[in-house]
């Protein structure tokens, strides 16, 4: 018997579309100057620094009037598009300032391909989005509005000149900014030329320009031409990429304005016009977009966003490595339909668990100390299903997948009662330790297993039985036991077939027969407990999702 299960502890086949991304983190700059960069970073700095920094000055103090006279007593204060001499005052004046102020810092701007005008895109989408430095592309397209923050408004000086561009505001207060933000963008992009070109970085975050992560569909939902713009930093030493791991905001400033010179590429890519497909589904021209300028750039793509980096994180608050929060939320999202702060709270547990491992990873171990159960052959067989690159432990991203695969699907009611029924044999109402015991060491084909400190774990009144709602309540908590559970009811399907084909009779256990023909009938349902019930979405072929997930 144990010899016809034994296939099954083999690695198992994957979704592909479930592997893992090609690029783990995008978020980080692991790149640290060597002594000979800070040596020369150094002496120059001794010069150049000083020197930069008051023509910068100079320059922010020039663009500061500059802002201020074109929106003084400006007509609609953001509401209204500038018109006449304030809209030419910013696109000409600004425009010429920046420029300038780059070339103080030793940039040196190579410009591919032509700027499409207003009536050929409303909207520029830009990436990849690495760095603040990356706003030499205002100065190239005319000083076109962007999408900011609210409260940039009111900084000094710097506030002046975000309000002369006309951005597009967000409030992180506000419940419907990402709609209301939206709504704008498609008004003025569809404003037939009243407003000015829109830039968007549809990444919505710095990343490492490794890869292209998930564009944003706010730049894709009116349905207008855009045209795709390219970045690049074609530097020996990398002193402008800020990202949520690397060097600060002062740090790379400083840094920049220390060297000689700084290259920089910016390639404008032909207008992409939407097809009527596209038109109809802002993600398709979002993803359509993206894969054009990753062709470009000679980039994979990935489906990290904003989100990976919150959950990035609160993986560093709860003392785990930072990068193992990254599970490519929108992909795990849209397949597997989480929100946000169900993955959130799924962190905490798998911390708990990894807590005493290296690396942020559970090994099986820690994954047998976290359920309370020996390691066994199905116990192992439950880490491999986990485990979906076979490398011999459980990172968040698997933690997730495996939790709402093989876990999550049967959570319900229904399927929680069919799975108390099989633990309780004389039907009471209520599970005896025996009965638990039973059951487990079944499951886990360990007869001389203690489960005494698991069941007074559940046993949450101290009664010595476990009540339904009991029982429900740790199941809910703990959906980690569920492929154990279904491992014992696939052994009983498994037994009843070579049974049968025999005409010889079930077994017996410690405590009587083994109600398996109440579970394992041909015409009645086979009670799933917690992994994909029968007639879900998740199991509806003979053969369990957590073979083909």
């Amino acid at each position: 018997m144990a010899a016809a299960m034994a296939p099954r502890v083999l690695p198992l086949p994957r979704q592909h579309s479930f592997n893992p991304p090609t690029v783990l983190n995008p978020f980080v700059h692991p790149g640290r100057l060597s002594a000979g960069d800070k040596l020369r970073t150094v002496l120059q700095g001794i010069i150049l620094l000083p020197l930069r920094v008051i023509c910068i000055a100079c320059i922010l103090l020039l663009a500061w009037l500059s802002a201020a006279i074109a929106t003084f007593c400006q007509p609609g204060r953001g509401f209204l598009p500038l018109e006449g001499w304030r809209r030419r005052m910013i696109q000409t004046t600004l425009s010429s300032l920046t420029r300038t102020a780059y070339f103080v810092m030793g940039f040196q701007v190579k410009v591919k391909g032509k700027v499409a005008s207003l009536p050929e895109a409303p909207i520029f989408v830009a990436a990849p989005h690495s760095s603040f430095f990356d706003a030499i592309i205002c100065a190239l397209t005319g000083m076109p509005s962007i999408v900011s923050r609210a409260e940039n408004l009111s900084t000094p000086v710097f506030g002046t000149i975000l309000r002369s561009l006309q951005p597009v505001a967000v409030s992180r207060q506000d419940p419907d900014s990402r709609k209301n933000t939206v709504a704008e963008i498609t008004r003025r992009a569809l404003s037939r030329g009243q407003w000015p070109q829109i830039l968007i970085f549809p990444e919505g975050t710095c990343t490492n320009r490794s890869c292209l992560i998930t564009f944003k569909q706010g730049a894709f939902v009116p349905r207008v031409p855009v045209q795709p713009v390219l970045l690049r930093y074609p530097n020996k030493l990398d002193t402008v990429t800020w990202t949520w791991q690397g060097y600060s905001f002062k740090e790379l400033c400083i840094m920049t304005l220390c060297q000689i010179f700084t290259r920089l590429e910016v390639e404008f890519l032909p207008v992409h016009v939407p097809t009527e497909e596209e038109k109809n589904d802002p993600i398709l021209f979002a993803n359509r977009v993206r894969q054009t300028m990753a062709n470009a750039l000679n980039l994979p793509i990935t489906d990290h966003t904003f989100e990976d980096c919150r959950l990035m994180i609160s993986a560093g608050q709860l003392t785990l490595p930072m990068e193992a929060g990254l599970v490519e939320f929108t992909k795990i999202s849209r397949k597997l339909n989480l929100k946000w702060n169900h993955v959130r709270e799924q962190l905490d547990t798998f911390a708990a668990i990894a807590s005493a491992s290296k690396g942020g990873r559970i090994g099986i171990e820690e994954f047998a100390e976290y359920l309370k159960l020996p390691i066994s052959d199905v116990l192992k067989e439950l880490f491999l299903l986990f485990d979906r690159n076979g490398d011999g432990t459980i990172d968040f991203r698997e933690y997730v997948i495996g939790l709402s695969i093989l876990c999550n699907p049967a959570n319900t009611e229904e399927t929680i009662r069919m799975a108390f029924k099989l633990f309780d044999m004389d039907e009471d109402g209520t599970i005896t330790e025996d009965e638990f015991a039973s059951i487990i060491q079944s499951a886990l084909r360990l007869p001389d297993l203690d489960v005494s400190v698991l069941f007074k774990e559940i046993d949450a009144d101290e009664t010595g039985k476990l009540s339904y709602e009991e029982f429900k309540n740790f199941a809910l908590k703990h959906p980690e036991y569920a492929s154990l559970f279904t491992t014992y009811i696939d052994l009983q399907r498994h037994q009843l077939g070579m049974f049968e084909e025999h005409d010889t009779e079930p077994p017996k256990g410690k405590h009587g027969p083994v109600r398996s023909t109440a579970l394992v009938s041909e015409t009645t349902p086979l009670a799933r407990n917690k992994v994909c019930p029968e007639g879900s979405e998740e199991d509806s072929s003979s053969t369990s999702d957590k073979k083909d997930d």
